[in-house]
């Protein structure tokens, strides 16, 4: 029988659905890049925002026609937004023609839940929250590339108030160290050159092992020395982490790795203190700032991202300005941004004065404006430099040329032959736009 798979949402959801791929196979499936050709239809979804669920909302009904076409074949609804017991109720209601439906943490019994659907068992729902009894090992089918995802935590404890993670991936599991090594070296052994360490917050990993009475247990550090220590793995980085937790002793170990040092991203979400207490960040701008001017003083070539939500509720002209001028002073190389959107299931979706749509788009209009000036003088800087490149393939835009990356994240788009595919490739920096360099 063979399987496809659908995924939404963030590089966890990918990852997520590496494994559900590697443990369908395990169990005998086979995968297939038609959902016309599936025996079984996996929609592994994401929850982090309502335009998304709305999203795949529709996706899902629109799968009716694929079980009026194919009566026998069996569609599977998991991850994120189906963790929720709201929405779970509402799937048993409005999706008889959805057959199972698994939380975050029931991807690895999927198999045995298929067995049970061909037999006729009716409609089958596990949204259990307990992730610990979660496998620390499950086979993953990577998608190919040169970077490989591994996650090294589950879960978050940190219930900003505007993030719905924690309600539905539990509270935060660190992975043994020894599991984690095994993923990187069989990742590595299969080619990649890249290593992408997943977490809510991969900077507190460990905490909860230590908790438990672990006291050896290792930290985030001694996870980037470890991975960077695997034969043939060139660069190493990590997402997400979190400014709370970000001690200056970590950037000290970071700034020693050659592999991991020239990249941070530190999502700031906003550059007011008003606003962040708000947020429940657990930092302030000033915490912040010395973070930022610990790394740039241990590794000046650092590029430093992040991410900025504007229009929070209460945020006001005042607020916003002062988070543009703290912006102004970090300037960093990149911002993801966003448009404040309640969720539904989060304290701050209750909170008063929630600003109004058309202030939420002139403001992210004018952060945009800035970050854009700040992201181009820095691209700039690059020209002339020679910087060593990690081809990923073919250009999007222009399959003449390739895209790659800087170790320092930067997206660069160069001339070559496919031979320079998952190699590091020494190039002269030509050219600068907003978003990326050019060695052409």
């Amino acid at each position: 029988m063979k399987f496809y798979i659908k995924t939404f949402g963030c590089q966890m959801n990918e990852h997520d659905s590496e494994i559900i791929a590697g443990v369908l196979q395990q169990a005998g499936y086979q995968p297939c890049g038609e959902l016309d050709a599936a025996d079984i239809i996996v929609v592994n979804t994401c929850c982090i925002r309502e335009s998304a669920e709305n999203k795949i909302w529709g996706y899902i009904g629109n799968l009716k026609n694929a079980k009026y076409k194919k009566p026998g074949v069996i569609i599977a609804v998991l991850g994120c937004m189906t963790q929720q017991t709201t929405i779970g109720d509402a799937l048993k209601r409005y999706g008889s023609h959805i057959d199972i439906v698994l939380g975050t943490y029931q991807q690895h019994r999927l198999p045995e839940y298929i067995t049970r659907a061909l037999a006729g068992s009716g409609q089958i729902v596990d949204i259990s929250e307990d992730n610990r009894d979660f496998p620390d090992e499950l086979p993953a089918v990577r998608v190919g590339g040169v970077t490989a995802q591994v996650n090294i935590s589950y879960g978050c404890n940190n219930f900003c108030s505007y993030c719905i993670v924690p309600y539905v991936r539990g509270r935060e599991r660190s992975r043994s160290l020894n599991a984690i090594l095994a993923e990187i070296r069989e990742a590595a052994a299969a080619g990649c050159k890249e290593i992408m360490l997943l977490g809510q917050n991969v900077n507190s990993y460990g905490k909860d092992l230590r908790k438990a009475g672990q006291t050896d247990a290792p930290d985030f550090a001694a996870v980037l020395k470890a991975a960077c220590a695997v034969p043939g793995i060139e660069r190493v980085r990590y997402m997400s982490s979190h400014p709370r937790d970000f001690s200056p002793e970590l950037v000290d170990e970071i700034s020693l790795l050659p592999q991991v040092r020239a990249y941070y991203h530190l999502p700031l979400q906003s550059g007011c203190n008003k606003t962040l207490r708000a947020m429940n960040r657990g930092y302030d701008t000033a915490r912040y700032a010395e973070i930022i001017d610990r790394i740039r003083a241990k590794t000046p070539a650092a590029a430093v991202t992040t991410d900025i939500i504007v229009g929070f509720p209460g945020e006001t002209e005042e607020d916003f300005r002062a988070s543009l001028d703290f912006i102004a002073r970090c300037r960093f190389d990149a911002a993801y941004t966003f448009i404040y959107s309640p969720r539904s299931g989060t304290p701050a979706a209750k909170m008063a004065e929630q600003v109004p749509l058309a202030v939420k788009k002139a403001r992210l209009q004018r952060l945009t404006t800035l970050q854009n000036q700040i992201s181009l003088a820095k691209n700039q800087a690059y020209i002339g430099q020679t910087v060593r490149v990690l081809v990923e393939g073919p250009s999007k835009n222009n399959p003449e040329l390739l895209t790659g990356r800087t170790e320092s994240n930067k997206i660069v788009i160069l001339r070559g032959g496919a031979e320079l595919i998952n190699q590091i490739t020494a190039v002269e920096i030509t050219g600068a736009k907003t978003w990326h360099l050019e060695a052409l």
